[in-house]
């Protein structure tokens, strides 16, 4: 049984540091690692400290051996594309929905157990990924060096007197920064590509190699002003006093990260389990105790301090059409930097 194999697997893990750590690659099973068919290798874009807790804890309750391969979301995405003939990867973990519906012919669609409990506005209508937790975009400022009420709107980051003073990472190598660009592009409206060359420019020229990087940028006061998830912000501003939070009231996106069975998964049945304990109330219950996140379940308890959904000028965020446009849009990004996009 897989409880008996757990001890066996947790004696290893002293020895070999393997159960549930992460690699660059999946590693190579020991001799006294479990049989095939009860390990899981889940690729992930989860910073460690969301993962590592959560693999942990299902690996004790199942004896599954997960093997975790952790990096940015594009990166990940794409080496799933490049094994479609012989997936090496059975869950992709993390990554906003929009770029997992972009990557939909590497995934098998899946109702995962508990669905109904699952708020309809977060759910997808294929079953092609299942949500994890919903992630409001926000933008930051340094309180030192910008006045309350003087950036309150995705309007306010194509003003010149901005220009190089906005941290904002790659969005071919963040889904959370994609995110936030396909909001700013909905909320604006307009000609598309005109609203990215304003605010590609205005970012005189630089862009952040990862999202964490934007929260340093703006506390220590090389950019005024940022653009984030508000779990990422909530997180700063307790360590930070000069840091404060605006959700842009010309619109906010709040777009689900999600999970994922990788098609041809090698032990999609573990991967099914997989799925259906991240969204089980014992899981979801720690995105708001201790990740700070909005949890996607009918009735789940709100984070402190945080306005509920109804209470925040939603922009009408068309997920399909953000994943459809992807390449398009990265590609004219790319551009203004100098690079070919995703």
């Amino acid at each position: 049984m897989r409880r008996t194999v757990l001890s066996a697997l947790l004696s290893c893990a002293l020895l070999l540091g393997l159960a549930g750590c992460a690699a660059q690659t999946p590693s190579p099973a020991p001799d006294c690692a479990p049989a095939e068919g009860d390990r899981l290798v889940v690729y992930t874009s989860h910073k460690e400290e969301v993962w590592r807790p959560i693999v942990k804890e299902f690996e004790e309750r199942t004896g599954i051996w997960v093997d975790v391969v952790y990096g940015p979301t594009s990166e990940l995405l794409k080496r799933v594309a490049q094994e479609e003939k012989s997936p090496q990867a059975d869950v992709m973990f993390g990554g906003g929905a929009e770029s997992l519906t972009a990557y939909r012919h590497c995934f098998t669609p899946y109702a995962c157990a508990g669905a109904d409990r699952i708020l309809a506005r977060f759910r997808a209508p294929d079953g092609l990924w299942t949500p994890f937790s919903a992630l409001p975009v926000v933008l930051i400022y340094n309180t030192k060096l910008v006045a309350p009420g003087e950036v309150t709107r995705w309007a306010d980051l194509l003003d010149p007197r901005l220009k190089g003073r906005i941290a904002f990472s790659d969005p071919a190598a963040s889904g959370s920064s994609y995110t936030a660009l396909a909001t700013m592009l909905s909320a604006l409206g307009g000609e598309r590509d005109e609203t990215i060359r304003r605010f590609a420019e205005n970012l005189g020229g630089v862009q952040l190699d990862s999202s964490g990087e934007v929260l340093t940028a703006v506390a220590n006061g090389d950019a005024w002003v940022g653009i984030t998830l508000e779990e990422s912000a909530l997180k700063r501003i307790a360590e930070e006093k000069n840091i404060a939070m605006v959700y842009p009231e010309d619109g906010v996106s709040c777009v689900p990260d999600g999970t994922a069975i990788v098609k041809g998964a090698p032990h999609e049945e573990n991967a099914r389990l997989f799925l259906d304990f991240t969204v089980s109330p014992e899981v979801q219950s720690l995105l708001t105790s201790r990740f700070c996140r909005r949890s996607v379940l009918d009735g789940a308890v709100l984070l402190d301090g945080v306005p509920r959904l109804d209470q925040l000028p939603l922009v009408s965020y068309d997920l399909d059409r953000a994943a459809a446009d992807r390449e398009a849009i990265l590609m004219t990004w790319a551009f203004y930097f100098g690079g070919a996009g995703s």
